[in-house]
């Protein structure tokens, strides 16, 4: 269903990857709610893409912290982004419930990408190259 891109421990510090995924990983999530809520695909399969979100989230955080760059103002995103998520999930599928909850996921994930987003000067004054928000 859904390939991350590459990620591993010889990738530690490897910031525009770990971002890149994490991106990706969210990009995935909104995109497989929208498909949960017309019967396409199950709540297992959107609570897979979760747990990638929290795989990616975490080498994030371990790639930034790798040099030094502290992201804990937005530590609390998967557990937000869970509880989003749990309460949309125990509701039948319909559109109608997506479009209550995806605001919520939206916000949460507008606030990890605006964290993200404050840490590329921090970056860039460690020699990084700019990572993309595409």
């Amino acid at each position: 269903m859904y390939s991350p891109v590459a990620y591993d421990q010889h990738n530690l510090g490897d910031v525009p990857t770990a971002v890149r995924s994490l991106l990706l990983s969210t990009k995935q999530l909104q995109k497989s709610l929208s498909q949960w809520s017309v019967g396409q695909v199950s709540e297992t399969q959107v609570s897979d893409v979760y747990v990638q979100i929290g795989t990616d989230f975490n080498n994030t955080i371990q790639a930034f912290a790798y040099h030094h760059i502290d992201l804990s103002d937005i530590h609390c995103v998967p557990g937000d982004l869970r509880t989003v998520l749990e309460q949309c999930l125990a509701e039948d599928p319909s559109p109608a419930v997506l479009a209550m909850f995806m605001p919520d996921v939206k916000q949460i994930l507008v606030k990890l990408l605006r964290g993200l987003q404050a840490r590329q000067e921090a970056w860039r004054t460690r020699g990084g190259a700019p990572y993309d928000f595409r």
